[in-house]
């Protein structure tokens, strides 16, 4: 039995724009459209999930999954950073931000740490492992990165240096427990430059 699953990331949004800790802002204008062009460039699943947060359920919309057969796991829990900007909060709290970005298991904001949500990211995917067919999947970028690392063993000190920019797919194939992956491929190409006229 194959297991697939494609983790798409949500489009952008007002608050990812601003560096802002808000995974419950909606998409914006812009993410919107390019999730309805990249709605054809998705392969047929046999399940679809979606992370709870407003912007991983606008941009299903878009693609047009709808809410999903299921849940996917909720962003990182951010504690009371919910709602402030990166730069914000770290020039309130430099020490807690560099500790945070280094250190898997602290979490100064008094939300979830890092390691915490590699772990709850990882019985996930072991379960959806367990499944035959595809799954697609749209969840938030810090889930993107919790599955990668799980489906690779990697350490969680390397989930800050995965980036995965908005509405694209990053593709993980396996059976029993062993994942391969195929990272970010864009569901749309770059925006058309303006013909003159």
């Amino acid at each position: 039995m194959t297991s697939r699953l494609v983790l798409v990331s949500p489009a952008t949004s007002a608050a990812l724009r601003q560096a802002r800790f808000d995974a419950d802002g909606p998409v914006d204008a812009a993410g919107a459209a390019q999730a309805r062009a990249a709605a054809t460039a998705l392969p047929r699943a046999a399940r679809v999930a979606v992370s709870p947060g407003a912007r991983c359920h606008g941009t299903a919309a878009g693609l047009g999954l709808g809410a999903g057969d299921f849940a996917a796991p909720a962003a990182l829990d951010v504690g009371r950073w919910r709602g402030r900007t990166l730069d914000e909060v770290t020039a309130a709290e430099p020490e807690a931000v560099a500790r945070w970005l280094t250190d898997p298991a602290s979490a100064p904001h008094g939300g979830e740490t890092v390691r915490d949500l590699c772990v709850r990211v990882g019985a996930w995917l072991d379960t959806v492992g367990r499944s035959d067919g595809r799954t697609l999947a749209v969840v938030e970028p810090e889930v993107v990165r919790a599955a990668v690392l799980h489906a690779l063993g990697l350490p969680a000190t390397v989930f800050w240096r995965l980036d995965v920019p908005p509405l694209t797919a990053t593709e993980l194939s396996g059976r029993a427990g062993r994942w391969n992956l195929r990272l970010g491929r864009p569901l749309v190409g770059p925006p058309a430059p303006p013909t003159a006229g």
